[in-house]
C-alpha cells in the first residue's frame, strides 16, 4: 500500500504547490480590501499569515518522521513546503511592520522590549539563510555544510511556536497543541539506537 502511494506521488508535480501556496495571500488580501475580515483585518490578516506559515513549518517538518516511521516518501514537497514557510512568516512580517506598526523607532523599541516580537524576529532571521540556500547550487557548494545549516529549521520550529504561545492572551489551549506537536515531531526524528548483543 505504502509503496504504491509513493510510487503515485513520485508522479505528482510540485509546481500545483507553490500555486495554491500563492493563492491564500491573494485571497485574504482580497478579503480585507472587501471588509470581509472584519473591523481589525490587518490583525487578521497578520496573525493569519504567521499562524499558516507554522502550520506549513510543522507540515515540513513530519516529512522525515512519516519517511522514519511510516514509510510515506514526501521528500519531493520539503523544499517547496519550506520556501512557502519562509514566504508566509516574510507577508506576516510585512503586515506587521508596514500595515500594523508603520513607525520604525516603534518597531525598533518593540522587538527590544516585548520577548514575544524579539523570538519571532531571531525565528525570521535565522530562517534567512535556510531560504536563500534552499537552491541546488547551494547544495553542492556546501556539501555535507548544508545539511547543518538547515538543521537550524528545528530551532526556527520551536522559537515560532514559543512565539505563538507568547502571543496569545491568557490560557490558551491551540498554541500549546501547536508547540507540543513541534516537540513531539523533533522527537520522532530520532532513529533508535540499536543495541548490540552481547557476545
Amino acid at each position: 500500500m505504502i509503496d504504491t502511494l509513493n510510487r503515485t506521488i513520485r508522479t505528482v508535480p510540485i509546481w500545483p504547490l507553490y500555486t495554491v501556496g500563492a493563492l491564500y495571500p491573494a485571497w485574504l488580501l482580497w478579503q480585507g480590501l472587501s471588509g470581509g475580515l472584519g473591523v481589525d483585518p490587518v490583525k487578521v490578516m497578520e496573525h493569519a499569515l504567521g499562524e499558516r506559515g507554522l502550520q506549513l513549518l510543522i507540515v515540513g517538518l513530519a516529512i522525515t518522521p512519516l519517511r522514519l516511521h511510516a514509510g510515506l516518501n514526501l521528500l519531493k514537497f520539503r523544499r517547496a513546503i519550506g520556501l512557502l514557510t519562509f514566504f508566509y512568516i516574510l507577508l506576516h512580517l510585512l503586515v506587521w511592520l508596514v500595515l500594523d506598526v508603520q513607525i520604525l523607532s516603534q518597531i525598533w523599541a518593540d522587538i527590544l522590549k516585548r520577548p514575544y516580537i524579539t523570538i519571532g524576529m531571531a525565528g525570521f532571521v535565522l530562517m534567512l539563510p535556510l531560504a536563500v540556500t534552499s537552491n541546488n547550487l547551494s547544495v553542492r557548494r556546501l556539501g555535507r555544510r548544508w545539511q547543518k545549516l538547515h538543521k537550524v529549521t528545528y530551532v526556527v520550529a520551536v522559537l515560532g511556536a514559543v512565539h505563538f504561545v507568547m502571543l496569545a492572551k491568557g490560557f490558551q489551549i491551540e498554541p500549546l497543541l501547536y508547540l507540543g506537536v513541534v516537540l513531539l515531531l523533533l522527537g520522532l526524528r530520532l532513529r533508535p539506537r540499536r543495541r548490540v548483543a552481547p557476545t
